[in-house]
């Protein structure tokens, strides 16, 4: 029941048992009956007056509790003419302004943190309370639909506080750290990701060229001189007239041999760290497909590998001619060592989709190779140096390319770049 209710109940009650009471004593004290009548008139009187500036208060207070319900935080309360109602007024305003300045400043804390969001090169991902995906901004929601569902599972499974990498073909690696907030008493989780290739790519540059550099410049100073004797040595007519030296001829001249492929050797780990800056021109794929099918048909024919080109109209792209022709052949050339005898390599362009795929026959590539396949020196070869796929990695990074290297199913090896 109502307060005001209870008072009316109240008043009522009192007033008719005062009448009651005034109509018992009508025939014995009719003049007392008068007095009474209008002190109970006059007490109803006053008694309304009490209810209305009792009530009044009451009804202005619900109504700002109303407002506060609805998160209306702009409606003021007017000053009456009751000194106690305008200090409860007086206070309600205030408490009303603050919490219109507080609800303004956490808005636009909140419009801040969204566009900051949204427009940050970093992929973030909010989770809910139950560790699923509740908001993802542009970045993440790109890496989400680009790369395998593993990614999600270990975003997931990563403990908050953590950091963690992730990375794709050996090409391309992720950093993942995970954190969380308070929201409403609980903690909720975030993680933020950040491509790390490009840092890792200088890191990693930085020290296999400082090395490099360190055994060309041993080596060479080294190479020079010994070749320096032993052609002296050799060209010494007067030892070798009798030919009873001849074994001793043929050694100097073995060694001669291995310096020079020595010093080959190290040319080629000495351009991997000097690799041009692309020259970049208008390159017509097709007719560089073709011309590198024409280059390796012979080295193919031994092996009976057939090379085939699927490229039925010009396609176009931006590149250095040089590089890219250097990039194709590594590419065919690891084809041709995957499949070992009697395969098939196609080369298909795809202009609609910008796409380049070599496809070979081969023996495959296991998942842990996969992982390492553009690890500088990495190599499955006995004499592999583990340099193609490197060179091949820092052109195509270079122009801005991506790629990816697998094995799509038995027998069917994929090499892919996107333009």
């Amino acid at each position: 029941m109502k307060l005001r209710t209870k008072y009316i109940l109240f008043v009522a009650l009192l007033h008719s048992i005062a009448l009651v009471l005034a109509y018992i004593a009508l025939h014995e004290y009719p003049l007392w009956f008068i007095v009474s009548e209008v002190l109970v008139v006059l007490s109803m009187v006053i008694a309304w007056h009490l209810y209305r500036q009792l009530i009044t208060p009451l009804k202005l207070l619900m109504q700002g509790a109303e407002t506060i319900q609805d998160k209306d935080f702009t409606v003021r309360l007017l000053p009456t003419a009751s000194h106690e109602m305008n200090k409860l007024i007086a206070i309600y305003n205030q408490m009303i302004d603050e919490l219109r300045k507080e609800r303004t400043l956490q808005e636009q804390q909140h419009l801040f943190l969204h566009k900051l969001i949204n427009t940050s090169p970093t992929g973030i991902i909010v989770l809910n309370y139950d560790e699923r995906v509740q908001q993802v901004n542009p970045r993440a929601q790109q890496l989400l639909d680009s790369l395998p569902a593993q990614f999600l599972e270990k975003v997931i499974q990563l403990p908050s506080g953590q950091r963690s990498s992730f990375s794709v073909n050996g090409v391309v690696t992720y950093k993942l750290q995970k954190s969380h907030f308070i929201d409403r008493g609980f903690a909720r989780h975030f993680v933020m990701i950040e491509e790390l290739t490009e840092e890792i790519l200088a890191a990693e540059k930085k020290a296999y060229g400082k090395v490099i550099r360190m055994m060309a410049h041993e080596v060479n100073n080294s190479i020079g001189p010994v070749n320096s004797i032993l052609q002296s040595a050799l060209s010494a007519g007067s030892l070798w007239q009798d030919g009873g030296h001849r074994p001793l001829q043929h050694a100097l001249q073995v060694a001669i041999d291995r310096n020079y492929n020595l010093n080959s050797f190290m040319r080629n780990y000495a351009d991997l760290v000097r690799l041009p800056i692309p020259v970049m021109a208008r390159i017509n794929l097709q007719q560089q497909m073709h011309a590198i099918a024409l280059l390796m048909e012979a080295r193919g024919q031994e092996r009976l590998v057939t090379i085939q080109v699927l490229a039925n109209e010009p396609f176009y792209i931006e590149g250095d001619e040089r590089l890219l022709e250097q990039v194709w052949i590594n590419v065919v050339k690891n084809a041709m060592e995957a499949i070992g005898d009697n395969g098939l390599i196609t080369l298909q362009l795809c202009p609609q989709q910008r796409l380049l795929e070599i496809i070979d026959t081969g023996k495959g590539i296991s998942a842990d190779t996969a992982a390492q396949l553009f690890t500088p020196f990495f190599s499955t070869k006995r004499d592999g140096q583990g340099i193609g796929l490197t060179l091949v990695k820092e052109v195509l990074l270079a122009h801005g390319f991506t790629f990816s290297l697998q094995q799509v199913q038995e027998g069917r090896t994929v090499f892919t770049v996107n333009f």
